[in-house]
């Protein structure tokens, strides 16, 4: 089915760039975002907890200054 919607011009350009990013229609940008609309997003709708880790009291500990941090950290790597 066709049918005439009007967006803001910024908005439309905003979608262009999108669809020319992602290789598809500007058609598929709409559908996907209509259907987002109507259906909900495709995620489980449980909110994203991030997984509580810890060492214990025996993790990493290390004093200096940050560029011997950073070498540390990159040592063997060629960084």
């Amino acid at each position: 089915m066709k049918t005439t919607v009007e967006i803001p011009d910024a908005l439309f350009r905003e979608v262009k760039t999108y669809a020319a990013k992602h290789g598809v229609p500007i058609r598929e940008v709409f559908e996907r975002g209509v259907e987002l609309a109507l259906r909900g997003s495709s995620r489980s709708g449980r909110r994203f907890r991030l997984k509580t880790v810890t060492t214990k009291g025996k993790g990493l500990a290390m004093t200096g200054d940050w560029s011997a941090i950073r070498s540390t950290i990159y040592e063997g790597h060629g960084g």
